[in-house]
């Protein structure tokens, strides 16, 4: 596999890789003077030695995997972090030249400090068979200082600064074979921020971020064998993976069509050939949102709030004006999708889609008009016995349950209401506690309480 084929192999597992690099790179409502944005990148950052013994923060990053190389493999790993590059706004002084200010108040923008993410990528190439004896690569990205100036209406404004300190970092590949009768290897990569230089210790994390690896992760790819899966090995590896020590790294499958010759090395936890939703209209790096709300909020910021986004950076720019452009038929398609009904329909349809022959505005499943269930009637077998609307239970919270509620439920009888199935084959008990003074309105309004099957016990079994 040539760099250019190291690319192309790389290619399918990118798009998450990228997600992975602006995981919360800029978080609604966009604007830098928002708090939330105050804090910036947890994911992923590897900080200074000097500083990160000082604060508790991290400089390493480890990542363990088993791969089955063929004869003369080659290994492709790519290093990919973001680089801090911090913002000053300067306006221009009457009399020429610039002076720092807070801000620039522009008619379609507003421009304040803030640190921008570069991408920076380091590449590392060995033969496998020579990974035995450990493969080091050390790596140093510039600093630099640019100036870009700002005009409006044609005069000249003011100025930003951007300035990138200097980083320092090293790769380190390394192999062993395991033992017993497999052909496999375990490999061993360590991403450290070599950096000698620091902020000093008392310094605050804003201080350290300019010579950090911020959302760090690799890729790994194989010109020639596989991986195997760390969360789903075949069974005889199984003593092997759970032995592989990954250290702000969780490695996961993401080659081409399933395959697994390429390994995303990621500091968020993630699944095995994990997928961009094909309904997403773009990135929007506030990953603890939904597009959906994300988009709608961000619609219904005011102009002046915009303004501040645009300002900010441009990826918070180029969401502002996503959702604007937004055009309503995309925005439905945001509204949730049923993958699982692509996936039992098999090969039937050319497109994997449901042809349900309904006509339009009738939902998908009616509870009411579908014969097969009945609230009213249905039994299911708990411990042995027939439970169904009627019947009283005790109730038996499990483990699962986060509401502190369902302590004070414990050990207290009720009385089944109603069994109901979801669309997703669990069952689930409505039910009224004995002594509850709203239980009839509860019955009116059809507001119960709901329990699985294996949290409560029959009555006549206490």
């Amino acid at each position: 596999m040539t760099a250019t084929g190291a690319g192309e192999r790389f290619a399918a597992a990118r798009a998450v890789a990228d997600a992975v690099l602006f995981e919360g790179y800029v978080l609604y409502p966009y604007r830098a003077s928002a708090a939330k944005n105050r804090l910036r990148w947890q994911f992923g950052v590897l900080v200074p030695p000097s500083w990160g013994e000082a604060s508790g923060e991290h400089s390493c990053q480890r990542t363990e995997v088993l791969m089955e190389p063929r004869r003369g493999a080659v290994l492709h790993a790519e290093l990919r972090f973001l680089h801090a590059r911090r913002r000053r706004v300067q306006q221009a002084l009457p009399g020429g030249g610039f002076a720092d200010t807070g801000g620039l108040e522009l008619a379609d923008r507003v421009l304040t400090a803030w640190d921008e993410g570069v991408e920076e990528r380091v590449t590392v190439e060995v033969p496998v068979a020579g990974l035995t004896a450990g493969h080091t690569a050390d790596f140093t990205v510039a600093g630099r200082e640019e100036t870009e100036d700002v005009h409006e209406d044609g005069r000249l404004v003011g100025r930003l600064v951007h300035t990138r300190e200097p980083l320092h970092g090293r790769v380190t590949l390394t192999a062993a074979e395991l033992p017993g009768p497999y052909a496999a290897l375990r490999l061993t990569a360590v991403v450290d921020n070599t950096a000698q230089a620091g902020p000093p210790a008392d310094a605050d994390r804003t201080a350290a971020l300019p010579r950090a690896l911020i959302s760090a992760h690799l890729m790994l790819g194989l010109d020639a064998g596989r991986f195997l899966s760390p969360t789903d090995p075949p069974e005889w590896a199984r003593g092997a993976t759970a032995e592989c020590a990954n250290v702000r790294s969780w490695p996961v499958l993401a080659g081409r069509d399933g395959g697994a010759d390429v390994v995303l090395a990621s500091p968020i936890i993630l699944e095995d050939h994990p997928a961009v939703a094909p309904e997403s209209p773009g990135a929007l790096y506030d990953a603890l949102e939904i597009d959906e709300i994300l988009a709608l909020r961000t619609a219904t910021l005011t102009e002046q709030e915009k303004r501040e986004a645009r300002g900010t950076d441009p990826r918070a720019a180029a969401v502002v004006d996503l959702a604007e452009s937004m055009p309503p038929e995309v925005l439905e398609r945001l509204h949730g999708a049923v993958r699982s009904l692509r996936e039992v329909t098999g090969p039937g349809t050319p497109s994997g889609e449901v042809d349900l022959l309904v006509e339009p505005g009738t939902p998908w499943w009616d509870p009411g008009g579908d014969r097969t269930v009945d609230p009213d009637t249905d039994r299911v077998l708990v411990a042995g016995r027939e439970v169904g609307a009627g019947s009283r239970v005790v109730l038996r919270p499990g483990l699962r349950r986060t509401d502190a509620q369902d302590v004070f439920l414990h050990g207290r009888s009720a009385l089944v209401e109603a069994v109901l199935h979801d669309v997703d084959g669990g069952v689930h008990l409505a039910v009224t506690v004995d002594g509850d003074p709203g239980a009839d309105i509860r019955r009116e309004q059809g507001r119960f309480l709901y329990f699985q099957p294996d949290e409560v016990s029959p009555l006549e079994d206490v």
